[in-house]
Parts: C-alpha cells; sequence; structure tokens
C-alpha cells in the first residue's frame, strides 16, 4: 500500500465522521461516497444507497442535534479502513418511534468502510444499539 492511500483513506474516514456525522454537513456525503453505495448494515427502516444513508445520518441528527463523534481507532489496510468511534448526544428529537427523553447517552461502535476511486462504496458497522435505547430508558439496564 502506498502512503498517499493510507492517508486517503485517513482523510476520507476524517471527513465521514467528523464533517458528516459529528458537525452534520449532508453535503459531505454526496463528495465522499460512492453514488451505488451499499450498506451491509443499515438500521432499521434505512433506505438502500447514498440518499438512504444521508437519510439516516440526518434523523440522527435530528434526534441528538448536539451529537458530537469521535474516532478512537483509525486502522487504514489496502482498500479498507476501520474506525472506532465514540458518540454523545442528548436525546432532543424523534428517533424512529422513540419520542424524545431529554437524556444524554453515549454510544460506541465500530465502521469498516471500503473505499473505491476516493469515495467510500461499501460500509460495515455495528454500534451498541442495546446500550443506547437501556440508556434512553426505553428498555430496563
Amino acid at each position: 500500500m502506498t502512503s498517499s492511500s493510507f492517508e486517503n483513506g485517513r482523510t476520507i474516514v476524517c471527513r465521514f465522521t467528523e464533517d458528516l456525522w459529528d458537525k452534520g454537513e449532508l453535503a459531505v456525503a454526496d463528495e465522499i461516497i460512492a453514488s451505488d453505495f451499499v450498506d451491509h448494515d443499515p438500521v432499521s427502516g434505512q433506505r438502500a444507497g447514498l440518499d438512504g444513508y444521508k437519510e439516516m445520518v440526518g434523523a440522527f441528527r435530528a434526534a441528538f442535534p448536539d451529537l458530537r463523534v469521535k474516532n478512537e481507532d483509525v486502522i487504514v489496510e489496502e482498500d479498507k479502513v476501520a474506525v472506532r468511534w465514540t458518540a454523545r448526544g442528548t436525546h432532543n428529537g424523534q428517533l424512529m418511534n422513540i419520542p424524545p427523553t431529554g437524556k444524554q447517552v453515549t454510544l460506541k461502535g465500530i465502521d469498516i468502510l471500503r473505499i473505491d476511486n476516493g469515495r467510500i462504496a461499501e460500509r460495515w458497522g455495528e454500534f451498541d444499539a442495546l446500550g443506547m435505547l437501556s440508556q434512553l430508558g426505553v428498555i430496563p439496564q
């Protein structure tokens, strides 16, 4: 792997986390995510493709308007980038069928992103949804 592909993967993931998720700049998705993007682990009700992913990010940002997302680890290997992240926010908007609770939550997750021609082509990811629901008081701790 060349140092330029390593840096390119790192830069794309930083924009994915910092600009798209942390700042909520949805237009960034059009710059860093491929038009034929495949999300292998969509959330319930998420439509396929780039537009579906943008809608899902927008829904989470609306539910947690003060959402802050930080990369804990970024590992680049060939055309894939693994990122372990932590997110914090206050549930002040509707999330799926969950009315606002006003509770602060901390989420942790891992995404593996495949980069093709300078854009995210595929995503595999997991986050602690059970922990989030527990923190919101939707399910018992």
